[in-house]
């Protein structure tokens, strides 16, 4: 018996795709909306650490489900990959580029989250520094992580600028949904370079701009998870396109 490959199961594997999409966007929402607007005091690092210090372990489950979105956003490239790919596998092969990348760095901004609470808690820091200095260098962790969160997220919106042409070409996904991703890598280039090169600029438009990629992100999200992709044109483009 002849070993079927992945493409015969387009919509099994959009089905797969939309729900790690889910679990990005829930555990995304909940660590960088809920938990680090809970406990993040912007421009007050005594605050920021007695707060993280008080609820130590919803910081480390936020930390873990920082995590857990990166670990969840490899299969899923590979998933969108393979959706797209009929369409054009040059421009795929690009956004997958731009999403390795952004993955990438935001990998390693999760790295300066990981120290703070070591940081605030260490027995030998505390014997090296002040209480002051060590909410300083923890804030510091915390500034980092945005800095390179925002650089990934550069990245990233490039990925939706290239991945939302794809789907407004396919045929076998929503025009709209299309339209509506390439909005999102608009609005993630926007605050993004707003918030590392115009900070004042920024403060005026967070969170209005951050709706869009939510919009998005959650339609893309919900269709490949409910819908999935028009089968028969997706064979359709498969078959134009001769893939192995």
């Amino acid at each position: 018996m002849a070993i079927r490959s992945i493409d015969h199961f387009p919509q099994r594997y959009a089905r797969l795709g939309g729900a790690l999409y889910l679990a990005i966007i829930v555990l995304g929402g909940f660590a960088e909306g809920f938990v680090a607007n809970k406990l993040i005091v912007s421009g007050d690092a005594a605050a920021t650490a007695a707060n993280i210090l008080a609820s130590s372990e919803l910081w480390r489950l936020s930390v873990a489900g920082n995590l857990v979105v990166v670990l969840c956003a490899v299969p899923l490239l590979w998933i969108e990959y393979l959706l797209l790919r009929p369409v054009s596998r040059q421009l795929v092969v690009l956004a997958v580029l731009f999403n390795l990348v952004s993955l990438a760095v935001e990998a390693i901004s999760k790295l300066f989250l990981l120290v703070v609470l070591p940081t605030l808690q260490s027995a030998d820091y505390l014997k090296a520094f002040d209480a002051h200095q060590l909410q300083t260098l923890a804030n510091l962790a915390l500034s980092s992580h945005d800095v390179a969160f925002n650089i990934a997220l550069i990245f990233f919106g490039f990925t939706c600028l290239v991945n939302g042409y794809l789907i407004f070409k396919s045929g076998y996904l929503p025009k709209l949904i299309g339209i509506l991703m390439q909005v999102a890598g608009v609005s993630y280039l926007t605050a993004c370079f707003a918030a590392l090169f115009a900070p004042a600029l920024a403060n005026l438009i967070t969170p209005a701009v951050l709706l869009p990629p939510l919009i998005g992100e959650s339609s893309f999200c919900l269709w490949l998870l409910v819908k999935g992709v028009n089968v028969a044109k997706w064979n359709e483009r498969a078959a134009a396109g001769q893939l192995p």
